[in-house]
């Protein structure tokens, strides 16, 4: 089985198994894991794509280490203001959210993908109220769907870093997520 990783930074793969494989770093954010991601499946074809990062959670059932997988993602800024209200286009054909098969029997969760990440108490509780997430990245999303444009299976596996509240990196464990993070991808790889 020919599998790519895809993750946003470098410091997020500390595995060598997981480096034994072929492994695309985007850079961070929407744009950038777009242009990477396209560009690469553009010259080259893969039975699989495993996206692995580090993730804020919105909820207390989530705690710092946690691994989850993405079961939906959400692009949670496409649509429009209108005053204090925030509509999505029902206008339009514009898909703004992405189911993923499940792959593992890891906790399934859903996600949004955002270009500014979540720090003020009003937005978070409004992002809440609307959405429902249970965790936020600022990748997923875009490559649900680019995998699901190329008909390439994913699955999107995520170590909680942080809970999302007005920024405090006090409360953060990166490390320990990162740690957590490889250890279950590479249980995932053996399992192949």
């Amino acid at each position: 089985m020919k599998v790519l990783i895809v993750s946003a930074t470098k410091s997020e793969i500390t595995s060598d198994k997981v480096m034994s494989f072929p492994v695309l770093i985007t850079g961070v954010g929407m744009v950038n894991t777009a242009i990477g991601l396209t560009r690469k499946l553009s010259n080259s074809t893969f039975d699989l794509i495993i996206n692995m990062g580090i993730a804020g959670s919105f909820t207390d059932s989530l705690k710092v280490g946690d691994i989850v997988e993405v079961a939906e993602d959400i692009f949670s800024e496409i649509g429009f203001e209108d005053g204090s209200d925030f509509s999505q286009f029902q206008d339009f054909e514009i898909p703004t959210s992405y189911k993923n098969e499940s792959k593992t029997s890891l906790k399934k969760v859903v996600g949004i993908t955002v270009n500014t990440v979540h720090g003020n108490e009003g937005s978070i509780e409004k992002i809440i109220d609307r959405l429902k997430p249970d965790i936020e990245s600022m990748e997923g999303a875009v490559i649900f769907k680019i995998c699901k444009e190329f008909d390439i299976p994913c699955m999107q596996i995520r170590s909680i870093s942080n809970k999302v509240e007005r920024r405090n990196k006090e409360n953060w464990d990166v490390n320990l997520a990162i740690k957590n993070l490889n250890i279950e991808v590479e249980k995932i790889l053996n399992k192949l």
